[in-house]
This record gives C-alpha cells, sequence and structure tokens, in this order.
C-alpha cells in the first residue's frame, strides 16, 4: 500500500516554512542576514510542549521523512521508523523534520537567491558546520514553542548533529539516539568524499559551481559521486544478495561479451543518473566538507569524554554489524566516552547485512530496540 490508506503511516503531509530574518553567524564568522527553513511535522504537539521529537537527515536526506506528498507514490526516507506503531510513534511523539541549512530542498542554499546580488548564491554561499545546522534548528524550535526535545534522533550525519545538540544545548533535550554515526570521519571516509568532490569538480559543466547561472548541471560528475558514495553505503553482502553477479542484459554464449550488463552496473547507473536529477552539485560539496570537517571533542583538547561531561541527557547508541562506513568500531568509541563521562547509555549493535543503509530497513531487531528505546522516551514526556 503506498498511500494515506496505510494505517501505519501519518499519511499526507505538506512542508511548511519558516522564514528567519534575524541574522545567524555561523561557524566559518560569517553572517546569513536572513534565510529560511522547510520543514514538516507528524503527529500532534501535547499541551505540556514536551512530547517533540527532533529528527535529523543524513547527507542527502530533506525534511520529507515520512508520509506521501499530494500525487506521489514513494514515501518519506525514514517511513520504516516514523508513523503510528512505528518506532517514532506519531500516536505518542511530535515529529518535526526539516531540511538543513545549505539543502537544495526549499531551505537557504546555494540554489537560494542571495539578496545581496539578486543571483542564485552558487558556489559562494558559505561554508558550513554541524553546529550551523544545530543553532539554527534551535530557533525553529523557538518558533515552534519547543523548550525541550524529548529525543534529537538522526543517522549517520544526522547522528552527528544529534550529539552536536547534546553539547550546544545541553538543557534543550532529553535523549540523544545516534544511529551508525562517529564522532569523526576516519580517513577513508575523508578519502571517499574527496573522490565523490573530485568527480563533480572535474566535470566540465561544473565551471567552478557556477554551472547555476548558465543553466547547466554538472550530470556525469554528480552521477558519479552517488555511485562511488552508494557503494560504500552497501555491504558486499548486500551486494551479493541483491545482485550477484547477474546480467542484465547481454550474454557470455559463443564468446561474444558485445552488449553485456551487469545488474549492479545498470543499478549504479540508475542511482547516478536520478541523483543528478534532483540534487544540486554545490549543496553535495557543502555537505560533504560540513561532515568532513565534524569533529566532536575538537574544542574539547581532542578529549571525548570532556567534551561528553557536558551533556546532560541520556543517549541510545546503535551500529550495524556490516556498516564498514560507520562501523560499530566507531559507536563503540562513542560509548566508551559516554561512559567515562559518567552519562546514562545504552547501546546496541544490530547484526544485519544491508551495511550502512541498514539504518533506512525494516529489519526486526533494529525496529524492536528502537521501538524499545522511544517507548522509554514517550514515558518521560
Amino acid at each position: 500500500m503506498s498511500n494515506a490508506a496505510d494505517n501505519r503511516s501519518v499519511g499526507l503531509v505538506s512542508p511548511q516554512v519558516a522564514q528567519f530574518d534575524e541574522p545567524l553567524t555561523l561557524a566559518c564568522g560569517r553572517v546569513l542576514d536572513q534565510y529560511r527553513l522547510v520543514y514538516e511535522t507528524y503527529g500532534e504537539l501535547n499541551a505540556a510542549r514536551s512530547n517533540a521529537v527532533l529528527v535529523c537527515h543524513a547527507l542527502s536526506g530533506n525534511h520529507h521523512a515520512a508520509g506521501y506528498h499530494e500525487g506521489d507514490t514513494k514515501p518519506g526516507w525514514w517511513e520504516e521508523c516514523i508513523g503510528p506503531g512505528k518506532p517514532i510513534d506519531t500516536e505518542r511523539f511530535f515529529v518535526v523534520s526539516l531540511n538543513n541549512l545549505g539543502g537544495c530542498h526549499g531551505s537557504t542554499g546555494p540554489t537560494s537567491i542571495n539578496p545581496a546580488t539578486g543571483k542564485a548564491w552558487g558556489p559562494d554561499f558559505p561554508s558550513l558546520r554541524a553546529r550551523d545546522w544545530v543553532h539554527s534548528q534551535a530557533r525553529l524550535a523557538d518558533r515552534l514553542g519547543i523548550d525541550c526535545w524529548a529525543a534529537v534522533v538522526g543517522g549517520s550525519l544526522g547522528g552527528m548533529q544529534a550529539m552536536r545538540w547534546s553539547l550546544e544545548y545541553p538543557q534543550r533535550l532529553k535523549h540523544c539516539v545516534v544511529i551508525a554515526a562517529a564522532m569523526k570521519l576516519s580517513a577513508q571516509n575523508l578519502a571517499f568524499n574527496e573522490v565523490a568532490r573530485q568527480a563533480i569538480l572535474s566535470d566540465p559543466d561544473f565551471d567552478e559551481g557556477r554551472y547555476i547561472y548558465n543553466e547547466q548541471i554538472p550530470a556525469k560528475g554528480l552521477a558519479l559521486a552517488r555511485m562511488v558514495g552508494h557503494i560504500t553505503y552497501l555491504s558486499d553482502n548486500a551486494m551479493a544478495n541483491k545482485f550477484g553477479r547477474d546480467l542484465r542484459s547481454g550474454s557470455f554464449n559463443m564468446g561474444n561479451d558485445e552488449g553485456v550488463e551487469f545488474q549492479v552496473q545498470s543499478y549504479l547507473r540508475y542511482q547516478g543518473s536520478r541523483f543528478s536529477g534532483s540534487f544540486d552539485a554545490n549543496t553535495y560539496i557543502l555537505m560533504t566538507r560540513a561532515l568532513d570537517f565534524f569533529d566532536l571533542a575538537r574544542e574539547y583538547d581532542n578529549d571525548p569524554v570532556q567534551a561528553f561531561s557536558n551533556a546532560r541527557c541520556s543517549f541510545m547508541v546503535m551500529s550495524f554489524s556490516t556498516d564498514w562506513r560507520f562501523s560499530p568500531q566507531r559507536s563503540r568509541e562513542i560509548v566508551d566516552a559516554l561512559i567515562a563521562a559518567d552519562r546514562p547509555v545504552s547501546y546496541v549493535d544490530i547484526e544485519a547485512d544491508e551495511g550502512h543503509d541498514a539504518f533506512l530497513m525494516p529489519i526486526p531487531r533494529y525496529l524492536a530496540a528502537f521501538s524499545a528505546y522511544m517507548q522509554r522516551v514517550g514515558e518521560t514526556t
């Protein structure tokens, strides 16, 4: 079922827009005099305004986390986890999901108009850090009348934002749910992001990020960047189970290999093509650099225990056994630092073949563990 008739879906939803005219000073030192955030909400805010949950999105995510837009057959990116009776139960929680600053799905970013020039920001949009997203999210919470989140939740880059919330606004969240994330990127992850960026930068249509003024899209570079990224999001087992060495076309019969195409090749090209038609190249570069620069303990003498000693909330950390992009070891480092900082923390490592993308999948043990913790969150609202 793929519409509002599904009683475990939040049904039809519409994005909302919050316009902010007070300046926001960014970590890079530049100032956004005005900006807007696009967001969606699911469920109802209770009278005490104590049941709000903030969902932070990952690298290529956006505000549309659950339900359906009018005319769409595909639901939001976290449909498996948000809705009635699901881990983030909309019969219990008021859920807020937004498109981050710098995004390309309605929030102010490189495709938005720069008031100073009357043209799109393009490559001139300011560099961002995770803390900038958190500060803008805090202003959205103010606008919605939410003084304290019951929980801030996120997977991957979203989990990094959730951890940053616990340090920047320790009194404004009761629970922090960190899924398939890390306190900073490994050298391997930095390398993957650089390869993806170079794919975009080397596309002749990129034009130093000014393609938007020429009505061009660096489609080949974006597609290749997505293909590289997508490979890292899946495990070897997931690739094998989904594609193996199956052919999509052609045959090796009679020694003729012309026209031979493996299923996995076709799949990657499809993912790359679809992504290049829906995501902005400057935004991709901006987001991956913010991901690269994230280091939770940098300003705490690189001591994560000291960093987490400033937190006041309880934590839930989840990892997946075959996630080699953000391995269980990275999650255990978070847990060890939290324990040393005497912070309440629960941890589960889920046995799953799906790799990093497992946090988006309907894996029974994952959903059960997530639901159990969120029930605990609900008891404190």
